[in-house]
Order: C-alpha cells, then sequence, then structure tokens
C-alpha cells in the first residue's frame, strides 16, 4: 500500500481521537460550563451535522483545487477551532467550534476518501477504506483513552490542547506523503465529471440504499458509545478509572472489526452483513440487558465495537462501490452517510435518557437502529445482491430514473 495512504490515516487518528473523545469527557465538561450531561452530549451531535454538511460542501469546493493543499488547509482550520475550544468558558461557543472543526474534518475525510481510493486498483476500494479508518480505531483504542486520562488529570481543556498540536505533524505529513501523488492529477476536476453529473448519482437507489443502512448502523454505534461513560459508571457501578479501559476495549474491537470488514468486504460483503448484522442486534439487546454486570460489560463492548465497525464499514465500502462514477464526490457521500447516524445517534440516545428507562436507554436505542436496518436489508436484499455484483466486476450500477 503506498505510503500516502498511511498518511491520510495518520491525519484520521487525530481527527478520530477528537471525534470519539467526547464520550470520556462529557460529565466533566457538563459540570465545567453548567450544562446537563445530555445538553453535553449535542456536543457530539454538533461535530456529526457538521461533518453531513461540510461532506458534500467541501468536496465541491474542493474540485478546482490539489487534493494536498485542501487536505492542510481543513486541518488547520480543524487545530484552530479546537485551540478556541480549549480556552472558552461558554458551551455555545464551544458547541459552534464543533461544528466548524467538524466542517473541516468533513472536507478532510471527503477529499481524503476520494483520494485514497486513486491510490490502489479498483477492486481493493475495502481494503483502501479499512487503513483510513484504522486511524480512527486506533484513536479509539489509543487516542481516546489517553484524552481521558489527560483529562481526569488536568482538565478536559488539556485534551482540546492535545488535538491542537497534534495536528501539527498530521499536518506535515500529508505535505510529505500526498506530494506528487497521482491522485492530485487523477481527482483534478478537470478530469472527473461535472459536478451536475457526480450529484445525479444520488438518483441512484444503489446508492441511496447503501447510505441508509450505512446511517442507522452508524447512528446505533453512536447513541451507545456517546454515553459509554454513564454506562459503565452508573449501570455497572464501576469507578471512573473503568471509562478509559472500556474506551480501550471498544477501540480494540472496532479495529479488528474494521480490519476484517477491510479483507473481506471487497468479495464477501454478504457473508459479513449476512452474518454480521443480526450478530449486532443480539449483542447490543445483550449489553442492554446485562451491562450492569461488570463481569459481561467489558466483554460485551469488545464483541460490539468489533460488529458495529465490522458492518458500519462494510456498509461504507458499498457506497464507495456504488459511487464509482462520481470520483470526486463519492467520498463526501460515504462521509455523509457515516455522520447523519452519527448526528442522530446521540441525539436519540440523549432523548432515551430523559425516559423510565435509565441509563440503558442509548443502548435500546442503538438495538431499534440496528433491527430497523436488519428488516430494510431483508425487504431490499435483491438490489443489495446486485450492488455486490457490481462491486465485484469493478462496475457502479446504473442511476434508477
Amino acid at each position: 500500500m503506498p505510503i500516502a495512504l498511511y498518511m491520510l490515516a495518520l491525519s484520521v487518528f487525530v481527527m478520530g481521537t477528537s471525534e470519539f473523545m467526547l464520550a470520556g469527557l462529557l460529565p466533566a465538561i457538563a459540570s465545567d460550563l453548567g450544562v446537563t450531561v445530555g445538553s453535553a452530549g449535542t456536543l457530539t451531535s454538533a461535530f456529526a451535522v457538521g461533518m453531513v454538511v461540510g461532506a458534500p460542501t467541501m468536496a465541491a469546493f474542493a474540485r478546482r483545487f490539489p487534493p494536498r493543499l485542501t487536505l492542510i488547509v481543513c486541518l488547520a482550520v480543524f487545530a484552530s477551532c479546537h485551540i478556541v475550544g480549549a480556552i472558552t468558558t461558554t458551551f455555545s461557543i464551544l458547541l459552534a467550534t464543533r461544528f466548524i472543526s467538524a466542517f473541516a474534518n468533513a472536507g478532510f475525510l471527503a477529499v481524503a476518501l476520494s483520494t485514497a481510493i486513486t491510490l490502489v486498483p479498483e477492486n481493493r476500494k475495502g481494503r483502501a477504506l479499512s487503513i483510513l479508518l484504522a486511524g480512527t480505531t486506533t484513536a479509539t483504542i489509543a487516542g481516546v483513552p489517553a484524552g481521558a486520562l489527560l483529562g481526569n488529570a488536568l482538565g478536559w481543556r488539556a485534551t482540546f490542547w492535545g488535538i491542537g498540536v497534534l495536528s501539527i505533524p498530521a499536518a506535515v505529513g500529508i505535505f510529505r506523503g500526498v506530494r506528487s501523488r497521482p491522485a492530485e492529477t487523477a481527482t483534478n476536476s478537470s478530469a472527473a465529471p461535472d459536478l451536475a453529473t457526480e450529484l445525479c448519482q444520488l438518483r441512484s437507489r444503489h446508492l441511496l440504499l447503501a447510505m441508509t443502512l450505512g446511517a442507522l448502523v452508524n447512528g446505533g454505534t453512536f447513541a451507545a458509545f456517546t454515553f459509554l461513560a454513564l454506562l459503565v459508571t452508573d449501570s455497572a457501578g464501576l469507578a471512573d478509572d473503568w471509562i478509559p479501559i472500556a474506551l480501550v476495549v471498544f477501540g480494540a474491537g472496532s479495529f479488528f472489526g474494521v480490519t476484517l470488514a477491510g479483507r473481506l468486504s471487497d468479495q464477501r460483503p454478504g457473508l459479513l452483513l449476512a452474518a454480521g448484522g443480526p450478530l449486532l442486534l443480539a449483542g447490543w439487546v445483550t449489553l442492554a440487558l446485562y451491562g450492569s454486570q461488570p463481569v459481561l460489560l467489558i466483554p460485551l463492548v469488545f464483541l460490539q465495537g468489533l460488529l458495529a465497525f465490522g458492518v458500519g464499514s462494510t456498509l461504507i465500502t458499498r457506497v464507495l462501490y456504488a459511487a464509482a462514477d462520481a470520483p470526486t464526490m463519492g467520498g463526501s457521500y460515504a462521509t455523509a452517510s457515516l455522520n447523519i447516524g452519527a448526528a442522530a445517534g446521540p441525539v436519540l440516545g440523549g432523548l432515551g435518557l430523559t425516559t423510565d428507562v435509565g441509563t440503558t436507554a442509548p443502548v435500546w436505542v442503538a438495538a431499534t437502529l440496528t433491527g430497523i436496518t436488519l428488516v430494510v436489508m431483508l425487504l431490499s436484499r435483491r438490489t443489495l445482491t446486485e450492488t455486490r455484483t457490481a462491486g465485484q466486476r469493478g462496475d457502479t450500477p446504473a442511476p434508477s430514473r
């Protein structure tokens, strides 16, 4: 695999750390800024909304610029937002910085996805995606727990400062690693279809189905993961020191899930979805029922990290295959799919916390969204089969008329 792909993954690691780190910092942020934990959870939703809006907007705007320039500018904006967030004492300003940093993150990820798949053969998109997402899963293993430990020791603001500092070597890696790469010409707007043609791909039922399924699964993942700290301390009754441990375990599971999907999603997506989908649903139900048992909580967290990211990354790979005729916008469609779920999940999980269900409510939300996913997959199995066949041939289905 090209070294440029790993430089992109390094940057995704930094951004992934920022995206997921709030799972271990929400109680501290809520206490410091005088808001409820549920309200603090909207910081995750604001980030996700910024990603949803920013992905197609930035991808369309960046068509006229070299990918390396867009990637570095996005990293600079991202770092600046975290510095502002580290010094503010106003929740609304922190909320705004999360949205803007997510906008920059979305632009980065959309361009990175479109760039990454030009660095590998046509039938290795799943493998390229797994390397990029490995940056995110490594963030959940190392970056997020380290941020939680740093936040517990020095306050949550120290974690925001850390993200700003880590963005510097990431930018250097992009500058050195993506220089003079074929992706800079392959994604040039003069060689790609015009924007209207790429946007018309959104009429494809194959693309819309893959995006919908990816959003549902990711929504369930974020509904549960955002409030993992509450599940650990309130439901299972463990000490705060167990929060970073649970984050590491979830991250380890997600890393193995993405790795497995990267090796199989190009050739055996049906197997992953048919086996992983029902297991994911069963896992959420089991976690909701028995997560209050400390001896069961940690193994279940690992299992759900593996299943959620294995199934989720397989579906996002299907988005990239279905959007093959949109070389500069396809990455934004995948990014939007991920973050529509990431925006809705925490909101639904937070609403669940206002009911009488208790701290397991976000996990029940995850189970519900996963159940809906399985129903949609069952009703759309013919379309899924057509999409898988097209992906294995290396082409893409024609848009629905």
